[in-house]
């Protein structure tokens, strides 16, 4: 198992594994364009899992100079419950605390409750006390 730093090359195969799992993506974040813009404002912090020359799990985050957001992060079915999730978001704690970042904030579907068991297995809370707004100014594409 390699882990090494996403690169726009891999956008095509990080989008199938994105569409594996249910995730909302949109055709401007989400699209080469899109990610190549967050590549580029943020080259250290997304990374990827290789096994055999395959990408097998990725992790798509930025963070503002002040916080981490953690996007999309995946692991093929048959890869999952290999510790790969597990490597790729330490792998990412590391990588935002070498920039400076003290902070990790994400969002995961209310009802997907094997990422969420995953995500608190992983030391994030619900912060109870707030309530996450969004304002979405392009559609989502699902993929259950």
């Amino acid at each position: 198992m390699k882990i090494r730093t996403l690169k726009i090359t891999d956008y095509e195969k990080v989008y199938t594994l994105w569409q594996t799992e249910r995730m909302g993506l949109n055709n401007v974040d989400d699209s080469r364009d899109g990610m190549e813009r967050f590549l580029r404002r943020n080259p250290n912090t997304s990374f990827v899992v290789e096994i055999d020359d395959k990408i097998v799990g990725s992790i798509l985050c930025g963070n503002d100079g002040r916080s981490g957001y953690i996007y999309h992060a995946c692991v093929y079915p048959e890869h999952q419950n290999k510790k790969i999730g597990t490597r790729l978001v330490e792998k990412v704690i590391e990588a935002l605390k070498a920039e400076g970042i003290s902070d990790i904030t994400l969002a995961v579907y209310i009802d997907n409750d094997d990422g969420n068991r995953f995500w608190e297995r992983m030391g994030f809370r619900n912060r109870d006390f707030l309530r996450y707004k969004n304002k979405a100014l392009v559609e989502l594409e699902w993929y259950d």
